[in-house]
């Protein structure tokens, strides 16, 4: 029997997951893998302005709302894994103990690969504090002297996921995912999102464009294949490969 295969995703805010990284996750699950996703936070403070325009609205009532949405999106993309620390968001709060609880979930779930942010956003600082985060965590992982006894850590991939202004944040994407199969699942995640419904269309297009991309490096007018939607990843480490 073969081991079971498996992928993390750190995600800054209860939605970012499921914008950026939707169709990968969904289209690994149903490809057998255990995806695992950590919300860092639940955006509650500034990535949930609608909910903030109702009446009588409170702190905990947005965190309870967004966390239903993204707990909603990771069923529809077929995750049964989803954890959520509560770090507060704008700013998030990274210090020892959120480390320390990532590099367990790291260690616990054995990554064949991670994904997490671009490494440069100035619009908002969490996602690339996320990042610079989550590449520290994988190094604790890695180490032997840290909690002795537990399963250390190999050389899992960290792909970054597409950012909202691409041109503007540094990242180039140098793999792209035909999630076409995946996409209605992807989809009614994004509509599980009623606190961000302004970002559903322009994720929608992203997905098309990604799509072009596909097809245009599969081969373009000679032949690339038929992909509809896609999703661009950057990814961080050298790939180790016997042939090109």
């Amino acid at each position: 029997m073969s081991a079971k295969k498996t992928a993390l995703v750190v995600s800054a805010h209860a939605a970012d997951f499921v914008w950026r990284a939707g169709g990968a996750i969904a289209l690994h699950q149903a490809n057998g893998y255990e995806v695992t996703i950590v919300c860092l936070s639940y955006g509650e403070r500034g990535e949930s302005a609608k909910l903030w325009k109702q009446e009588g609205m409170t702190l905990e009532k947005v965190k309870a709302a967004r966390r239903e949405e993204a707990e909603n999106a990771a069923q529809a993309l077929g995750v049964k894994d989803i954890r959520f620390f509560d770090l507060g968001d704008y700013p998030l709060d990274l210090g020892p103990e959120a480390r320390d609880m990532l590099v367990d979930v790291i260690r616990e779930v054995q990554p064949a690969f991670m994904m997490s942010h671009s490494q440069w956003d100035p619009y908002n600082t969490d996602h690339m504090n996320t990042t610079k985060f989550v590449l520290e965590c994988r190094m604790v992982a890695q180490a032997w002297g840290h909690n002795p006894g537990q399963k250390v850590l190999g050389a899992p991939q960290l792909y970054l996921f597409e950012p909202h202004q691409t041109e503007q944040m540094q990242w180039k994407p140098d793999v792209f995912l035909d999630i076409t199969d995946v996409w209605d699942k992807k989809r009614a995640a994004i509509e599980c999102m009623q606190g961000q419904e302004h970002l559903w269309d322009f994720y929608t297009n992203v997905a098309e464009n990604r799509g072009n991309h596909f097809r245009r490096n599969s081969g373009g007018m000679a032949g690339g294949r038929a992909a509809r939607y896609a999703e661009g990843f950057q990814s961080i480490f050298p790939r180790t490969v016997d042939e090109l």
